[in-house]
């Protein structure tokens, strides 16, 4: 995975700032009141567009070349991301809440396998250990917290739009925000390292 991600960080950088712009859509939406829903189609069609786009890098991010050191996480990440922009611009019917937040479960899974998996892979007492292990933590905490809203476990007012969902949303995007900047800075910084490295022996080769 690491070839791919160390070529591809710049894709993560740009997948951090899509999501935090995301984020900031959700955290006006809760804070205009209930009337700020006269404008939730308007903001449901950038914010989907955004999405999409976030989709694309991610799933480019974990492609990429060679090959053989794709990413499936990310891609899997990227698909559901993709996803939930898509849905709200091809879906002309009504549309419920459990199907995004089970997109949301699908890419908080993802992203925390993907950072438990970085945190196994890098030595103990750097920062990337624990920042990579609260980031998975986290995501599995996301992951629950949807599936109990999709299961009704969380008890919401009955009422199409929700203002809780536009906090829940905000928070997850956010947090979404930090983990890829924090998983592009990790591979710019692990980049510039293995050139100085190669750098340093090829005088010897």
């Amino acid at each position: 995975m690491t070839p791919t991600l160390v070529k591809n960080w710049w894709l993560l950088a740009v997948c951090a700032i899509l999501d935090a712009i995301i984020a900031g859509l959700y955290l006006a939406m809760y804070d205009s009141g209930p009337d700020g829903l006269l404008t939730f189609k308007w903001v449901v069609a950038i914010q989907s567009r955004l999405a999409m786009a976030a989709g694309v890098c991610t799933i480019a991010a974990g492609i990429g070349r060679p090959a053989q050191s794709k990413s499936w996480l990310l891609v899997l990440n990227g698909l559901a991301l993709g996803a939930y922009g898509m849905i709200p611009l091809l879906w002309k019917g009504p549309l419920g809440f459990n199907v995004f937040a089970l997109l949301l479960v699908v890419m908080a899974v993802t992203a925390g396998m993907l950072a438990w998996s970085i945190a196994r892979a890098v030595p103990r007492h750097v920062a990337a250990d624990w920042f990579f292990g609260l980031a998975g933590a986290t995501s599995a905490g996301f992951a629950l917290a949807f599936l109990a809203l999709v299961n009704r476990w969380i008890q919401l007012e009955r009422r199409p739009f929700h203002p809780a969902l536009f906090l829940w949303l905000c928070a997850y995007f956010g947090f979404s925000a930090i983990c890829m900047l924090g998983l592009a800075w990790r591979q710019r910084g692990l980049g510039a390292s293995l050139s100085s490295s190669a750098y340093s022996w090829s005088p010897a080769a």
